[in-house]
């Protein structure tokens, strides 16, 4: 299995979900994050405190894939609808899951789940 994270711009969110929703994925996982993305607007940027630069609220989407044509799949979907004609339009991170485990369900797993 493996997860997917991408780092999406705000504006671009609705058509990745569309399509990964059509191609059949679900258990999408859609959070508002602070980046450093360039922003398509300068309305967009706003002064962090904290870093003490420029951020824009960008999108992170979260997504399992248990084998790797779905994987691959799923990044292309991405990957074409995400574009916003920038050439770093976001980030997407693959990694491995090594263990997924149920929440709720009777009976005992094992240390690696399912």
């Amino acid at each position: 299995m493996k997860e997917i994270k991408a780092f999406v711009h705000r504006n671009r969110i609705a058509d990745v979900v569309r399509a990964l929703e059509s191609a059949g994925y679900r258990n999408l996982s859609i959070i508002d994050v602070k980046g450093m993305l360039k922003a398509l607007d300068a309305r967009e940027e706003e002064y962090s405190v904290e870093l003490g630069e420029k951020v824009i609220t960008e999108v992170k989407l979260e997504l399992v894939c248990h084998d790797e044509q779905r994987t691959a799949e799923a990044v292309n979907i991405i990957r074409d609808h995400a574009r916003t004609g920038q050439p770093e339009a976001g980030w997407i991170y693959i990694s491995e899951i090594t263990a997924a485990v149920p929440i709720g369900e009777a009976g005992a797993i094992g240390p690696h789940g399912r």
